[in-house]
């Protein structure tokens, strides 16, 4: 989109964000210990709705207080959605599950797109879509760290490959 829009990238740049798409392809690719595809075509669906959720952002006077806002009307669908579940028979909830569902889903992920949102009207459109491509990364990094998950070959290449990627598509021109 930024491409398009009339932002250029140097070569490197390019190499990079290459790099770190491909090092997302080898996290998600078919084979052992990958992720089923319908898991990663969601991951992908995803990655792209919040790519444009963050171009609209930048556009606005308070994207902040709208994601906010956003958070408060989605909140009686989760909760409906939960309720649901539960008559169906699909779901379990304790008080600690639920608790733990909404301090991830509501606090931390208001308090990611307030981060976000405060560094992203200084970013070029494409260091910002460079930069979210290490999202699925890190949180498969922080299953390692937080849960025990196993670092093995295909995470760490992709690990590699992702944030490598990011790195040279964000250093400055002038560095060597």
């Amino acid at each position: 989109w930024a491409v398009a829009r009339g932002e250029r990238l140097r070569l490197v740049q390019m190499l990079g964000l290459t790099a770190a798409f491909g090092g997302l392809v080898v996290l998600v690719a078919p084979g052992v210990g990958a992720p089923p595809v319908g898991a990663a075509l969601g991951m992908a669906l995803a990655g792209v709705a919040w790519g444009a959720y963050s171009l609209r952002g930048r556009s606005m006077a308070d994207a902040t207080a709208a994601t906010a806002g956003n958070f408060v009307r989605a909140a009686p669908v989760a909760v409906l959605l939960a309720l649901w579940m539960a008559v169906r028979g699909g779901a379990h909830a304790d008080v600690t599950g639920v608790v733990l569902a909404v301090l991830s889903g509501a606090v931390t992920s208001g308090l990611g797109y307030a981060a976000w949102y405060a560094v992203l009207p200084h970013l070029r459109a494409t260091t910002a879509s460079a930069v979210q491509l290490s999202v699925p990364v890190l949180a498969a990094l922080g299953g390692v760290a937080v849960v025990g998950e196993a670092l093995g070959p295909r995470l760490a290449a992709a690990s590699v490959l992702t944030l490598g990627g990011i790195a040279l598509v964000v250093r400055p021109a002038n560095r060597t």
